[in-house]
């Protein structure tokens, strides 16, 4: 296996500790408070997520360690995409409020593309990237 995968995927877990930190660790909150730049570690960890994703696909790798890794990507990638989403059809809701239908249909999908972003995504990505570990570590290709 190629060491830039290895290398990605390391960071990729660094990166979700760092997005972590940002939520629970008030030093880590300051660093970014009053800027856009609260979202940079969220688009670095998703950009992350996509390139594991290529790298694995790229690669001739076993089955279930593949899967894992795409799982892991996949729950990174798919975490800002989501909240983007979120986002997106909460506006729409609140344009389309007058309009019964569509704003029930949007705060349904608006609600539906938190809960994927906040309780699908990292738990996905914890699950690929701890099953991730233990492959790689019965392996010994850590």
């Amino acid at each position: 296996m190629k060491k830039s995968l290895i290398i990605t995927f390391w960071v990729l877990i660094g990166s979700f500790l760092f997005v972590i930190g940002q939520f629970f660790i008030p030093a880590v909150t300051e660093l970014f408070r009053g800027s856009l730049f609260f979202l940079l570690p969220f688009v670095i960890f998703s950009l992350l997520g996509g390139l594991l994703i290529f790298l694995t696909l790229k690669e001739k790798i076993e089955e279930k360690l593949k899967k894992l890794l795409i799982l892991t990507g996949a729950s990174a990638a798919g975490f800002f995409v989501f909240v983007l989403l979120h986002n997106v059809f909460y506006a729409l809701g609140v344009i389309a409020s007058s309009i019964a239908i569509l704003r029930y249909l949007m705060e349904i999908l608006h609600v539906t593309f938190f809960l994927i972003a906040i309780f699908i995504c990292p738990l996905g990505f914890l699950i690929g990237a701890i099953g991730s570990i233990i492959v790689l570590v019965k392996r010994k290709r850590l």
